[in-house]
């Protein structure tokens, strides 16, 4: 695997790569690697000659500086797993080589109500900075493809959007959320649960579980909502933020299952100090 932390020498390599070998694939992290990651990264290989992994802590969407100080670092771990999966390509820049002084601003985009709702509404301003970071990784890469994890799925949906408006020649790829073996969704941030925590987290998934059941079975949104709710808030120490059934496309809350439209069930929940999110398709 080749490690760069400049761009310019990563672009002389992918231009000789692409030559040689012909797509590229790409898969944007922010370090602290895990299976997830790696199921990610593996997808890339299998379907692209040449895939680039990237490791950057952007710190434009980080609304909380706290946040950012605690968010986890394993540089090393990442490059031993990245390696195992077969990763040819890593790119590690600093914020000075991703955001230079002199660059011009970046370009806003008009995203709605797609970055308002859910993360956006108690996250200001993270979406607007996913959307910087990924279009500068995107310009610097110049992949085929993006490959993004469906945990995130609103993130997933504004950059599907960004793509959209800056007719960008580039496919996203959304893999399946990872899970351990509980259900718990893969993040960089379980490693910071307490073990009490640690242990109730699976309620997470229960919880999108009993509301596809529900859905399944023809139950009204909201009561949909309020079982989900309880088993959320009743692990000790556990505090559902949100728990919003939308429409997969617009985002939008939906009142009623059916009538042609995907459902998707998305989730924030605050376990002691550690904030995690996890979504799952109804229908």
């Amino acid at each position: 695997m080749f490690l760069f932390k400049k761009i310019a020498p990563l672009r002389h390599f992918l231009a000789i790569a692409r030559k040689a070998r012909g797509s590229v694939g790409f898969v944007p992290t922010m370090g602290a690697l895990h299976e997830g990651h790696a199921a990610l990264v593996t997808a890339a290989v299998q379907a692209h000659d040449c895939v680039v992994c990237s490791i950057f802590v952007n710190p434009t969407q980080f609304n909380d500086a706290r946040d950012l100080e605690k968010y986890p670092r394993t540089p090393h771990k990442d490059i031993e797993l990245l390696t195992k999966v077969g990763c040819q390509v890593l790119f590690m820049p600093s914020v000075q080589e991703v955001y230079p002084s002199a660059a011009p601003p970046e370009p806003l985009y008009q995203f709605g109500h797609l970055d308002q709702v859910m993360e956006g509404a108690f996250r200001p301003g993270h979406f607007a900075g996913v959307a910087q970071v990924v279009r500068r990784l995107l310009d610097i890469v110049s992949p085929d493809a993006i490959f993004m994890g469906q945990k995130d799925f609103q993130q997933v949906r504004i950059v599907q959007e960004m793509l959209a408006q800056t007719a960008l020649p580039v496919r996203l790829v959304m893999y399946p959320t990872v899970r351990e073996t509980d259900g718990l969704a893969m993040s960089s941030r379980n490693v910071r649960l307490t073990t009490a925590h640690r242990n109730e987290a699976a309620v997470i998934h229960q919880a999108l579980l009993r509301a596809r059941e529900l859905a399944a079975k023809h139950a009204p949104v909201q009561e949909i909502q309020r079982t989900a709710l309880a088993m959320l808030n009743a692990p000790p120490g556990f505090r559902a933020e949100y728990f919003d059934i939308v429409d997969a496309k617009t985002l939008l809350p939906l009142e009623h299952l059916g009538n042609g439209q995907t459902a998707v069930a998305c989730t924030a929940v605050w376990a002691g100090e550690v904030r995690l999110i996890d979504n799952m398709l109804l229908a």
